[in-house]
């Protein structure tokens, strides 16, 4: 499955969120978000679960284009955000690299930064490798 199709298939969340893919591999996967009104908490900076999530849909994606051909399914196990800098306009970027490849878990390391390339956001993410649900 190409990663545009994973995305192409979106629902529920990931679908609300509008994380555009810009490149995918079994080892790197990057995205944009355009920030929007939306996506800011009350002091007009992007929440912090905004960050969280598209570092939790890179790593996902970037397994699933590997796992979904056998019948497996990607999901989040593990997210830790740490949150450096805000993001209050602009777009966000996300850069995930992948750390380990095993039968059940995969692990990513995500930065997030703002259009200036300064890290607002780093996340390691432990994606499970499960058969896909009926």
């Amino acid at each position: 499955m190409e990663p545009e199709e994973i995305l192409a298939r979106a629902v529920g969340f990931d679908a609300l969120l509008g994380l555009e893919l810009i490149a995918c591999s079994e080892e790197l996967v990057r995205g944009r978000l355009d920030v929007r009104d939306e996506l800011r908490q009350p002091f007009g900076v992007v929440h912090g679960g905004v960050l969280a999530s598209i570092a939790e849909t890179l790593a996902s994606v970037g397994t699933a284009v590997v796992v979904a051909p056998q019948g497996m399914a990607a999901m989040g196990l593990s997210n830790q955000t740490s949150f450096l800098r805000p993001v209050t306009a602009g777009v966000i970027h996300g850069r995930a690299m992948r750390r380990h490849h095993g039968r059940t878990t995969w692990i990513w390391d995500v930065e997030i930064s703002d259009d200036g390339g300064r890290l607002c956001a780093l996340s390691r993410m432990t994606i499970a490798v499960r058969p896909q649900p009926r």
